[in-house]
């Protein structure tokens, strides 16, 4: 069986993600939230490290969702 943890965001980005989400195969912010750490991860586990360029993507794409100010 898997553990899980709790991560806390602002109740506003909760409501942003919500929004952001409709209509897509997401079908909550936690859903989304392990997409995207999923995804870095992976990244990060293939190149070994980041390269600055895709860390800045991520970041680019973490702030579009409003995961980032």
């Amino acid at each position: 069986m898997t553990e899980y943890t709790t991560v806390s965001i602002p109740k506003a980005l909760s409501e942003r993600v919500e929004e952001t989400i409709e209509g897509t195969s997401f079908s909550s912010t936690s859903d989304l939230v392990r997409f995207l750490l999923r995804s870095i991860v992976i990244q990060h586990q293939k190149e070994g490290s980041l390269t600055e360029a895709e860390f800045d993507e991520i970041t680019e794409q973490l702030r579009d969702l409003g995961y980032l100010e």
